[in-house]
């Protein structure tokens, strides 16, 4: 099959597409032909050797930890899917013509298939973090980077639970976070004024950006354990919870929350797409920041 891969750490330019061996379901996976796949932070982390500490690369590196796509192959003691059903969900080494997927969740006829795509990591990561802060009906909630992936997610999320929303973004998403209804500030310096010249009472704090300084977040935070960074793990120094996901993550159902919120119009993501052939324009725009929603790459063939 046809996957995006790279043979060294680095800029984008170092993906190419090329030729790579073809993955089958194991027991409790399902297989898909994959219809979009998403780019994630993750992905151009893992491509730069952020996460390598300094080693170089062995072997050739795959991308990809979400998709949508139609199910061509159904693993040993899987129940609720079936080949030719359209889901989307998360795997790994997704930005293929085939990928694997761990967790998933079926695909409504009306959701296109970019924004299916869009939803696995950021409605995992939004689910998750509203969780571990107690985010429900009644609640403020501040979310630090509330234009991006996981930050428009969240703040949907959290307005779908009962919850009010204050969230930052740059001066150009200030209209688009009122779209999500949410109470739009400024995003960087004077970011606490903001947030109070609001009048609400803030009860939690999701740092999504890991940009702000960790002390400012936890002046807005009712106490330090009421903030949580995904992007900061140094905030755990301070008393905030950090999340990579592992243990905490309840992906199944989090993509049903995802996949009934899309079905609703409740859950709205911005999509931009980029055939594959485009990857690395798509790495480039997400690693300089301030992206609106996801970026989403789509087969050419």
């Amino acid at each position: 099959m046809w996957a995006l891969q790279f043979s060294e750490y680095g800029d984008p330019d170092v993906i190419s597409l090329g030729e790579a061996p073809e993955p089958h379901a194991g027991p409790g996976q399902i297989r898909i032909v994959v219809k979009a796949a998403s780019v994630n932070p993750v992905d151009w982390k893992t491509r730069s050797g952020f996460y390598a500490q300094g080693k170089p690369l062995e072997g050739t590196g795959y991308l990809g930890f979400d998709a949508a796509g139609v199910v061509d192959e159904v693993g040993e003691g899987v129940t609720g899917a079936a080949v030719g059903d359209e889901v989307s969900g998360l795997g790994s080494k997704t930005h293929a013509e085939y990928a694997v997927l761990n967790s998933w969740a079926h695909k409504h006829p009306s959701v296109d298939w970019a924004v299916a795509a869009a939803a696995g990591i950021v409605a995992e990561t939004a689910e998750r973090t509203l969780r571990l802060l107690g985010v429900g009906p009644g609640s403020t909630l501040f979310i630090d980077g509330g234009a991006g992936g996981v930050g428009s997610a969240a703040t949907q999320f959290a307005i779908a639970r009962g919850a009010t929303v204050i969230a930052s973004a740059s001066e150009d998403n200030q209209g688009y976070l009122r779209e999500i209804r949410a109470i739009p500030v400024l995003y960087g310096p004077g970011v606490v004024d903001r947030v109070r010249a609001t009048g609400k009472k803030v009860d939690a704090v999701l740092d999504t950006a890991g940009k702000t300084p960790v002390e400012d977040l936890i002046a807005i935070a009712p106490e330090p354990s009421q903030l949580l960074s995904i992007a900061n793990f140094g905030a755990a120094a301070a008393g905030a919870q950090v999340t990579g996901g592992g243990a905490d993550s309840q992906p199944m159902a989090a993509l049903a929350q995802a996949a009934e919120l899309l079905k609703e119009s409740k859950l709205v993501i911005k999509v931009q797409t980029f055939p594959f052939s485009r990857a690395a324009e798509a790495h480039e725009l997400l690693q300089n920041g301030h992206v609106r929603g996801k970026l989403v790459l789509i087969p050419e063939h």
